[in-house]
């Protein structure tokens, strides 16, 4: 399949800039999610867009269980992007699960990514009580999201869409959300929401080789501030900086906050 049409590739910006910006969008939203962003950036740099195979409008007929059972065959994916564009100097822009599935692009495809932006990232989302991990969901916590999803996706998509966002007096923004995570088939959503939230990448951490930001946000229902500490704390090379915004979405609802957290670290 061409891999321009299975995931939906834009690029756009300076043509003839030096550096590439590649960035991947979280679970239940799409590359537009960047739309508030992507400006800044322009200019100066080559900027690559793309889709998540299952999610926008990434070609259906590429999804498979199997290759989608867990994160790893996004991170070959992103391999195949960066490859068939033939890019280099690349600074990978993660959001969510997506700041993992860099990470292991450039643990598994050495020298590929130069840099890394974790935008809300987490190793591992379920708590572990063996060695004092906060990860921000305990086994209770996600048994019952995955019951309410099973139960009516539909209901549990417009209740996690105002959870995740917050910013309470922008209800258009929890909306939006709810619509994208609804356009998404259910068992689509069920499959890859179970290899997001039962991940474990915490030994995979030590690994990471290239500089890397992390961005945390206030209130973030799916990654607690403990996490983006961990991550800062296990990765060799690695800063953190907080933005004054809740929720799991700052490049949506605070998006000069995180141009600026890029720019610095760029």
């Amino acid at each position: 399949m061409d891999i321009i049409q299975r995931n939906n590739i834009h690029v756009v910006g300076n043509q003839e800039a030096l550096q590439t910006l590649v960035f991947s969008h979280g679970f239940g939203i799409d590359q537009t999610s960047f739309s508030k962003i992507i400006p800044a950036f322009e200019k100066d740099y080559q900027v690559v867009l793309f889709d998540n195979v299952g999610g926008g409008k990434a070609d259906m007929k590429a999804f498979s269980p199997k290759r989608y059972e867990s994160i790893s065959g996004y991170a070959t994916d992103v391999a195949d992007i960066i490859q068939a564009l033939d890019i280099k100097n690349v600074t990978f822009i993660g959001h969510s699960v997506s700041g993992i599935i860099g990470m292991l692009t450039s643990i598994h495809y050495p020298g590929m990514i130069e840099r890394l932006i974790l935008l809300g990232s987490s190793p591992r989302y379920l708590n572990d009580s063996r060695d004092g991990y906060t990860g921000g969901f305990d086994n209770y916590a996600l048994t019952s999201l995955f019951e309410a999803m099973e139960g009516n996706y539909h209901a549990w998509a417009s209740g996690f869409s105002k959870l995740a966002m917050r910013n309470e007096d922008r209800p258009e923004l929890a909306a939006a959300f709810a619509s994208s995570l609804q356009a998404i088939r259910p068992d689509v959503a069920i499959l890859v929401a179970r290899a997001i939230f039962y991940l474990d990448h915490r030994k995979d951490l030590a690994k990471v080789t290239i500089p890397t930001l992390v961005i945390q946000t206030a209130n973030d229902i799916a990654v607690p501030e403990q996490v983006s500490e961990y991550l800062e704390a296990n990765i060799p090379d690695c800063r953190r900086v907080k933005v004054q915004t809740e929720g799991h979405f700052p490049h949506i609802s605070a998006p000069q906050e995180v141009i600026a957290a890029i720019q610095s670290f760029l």
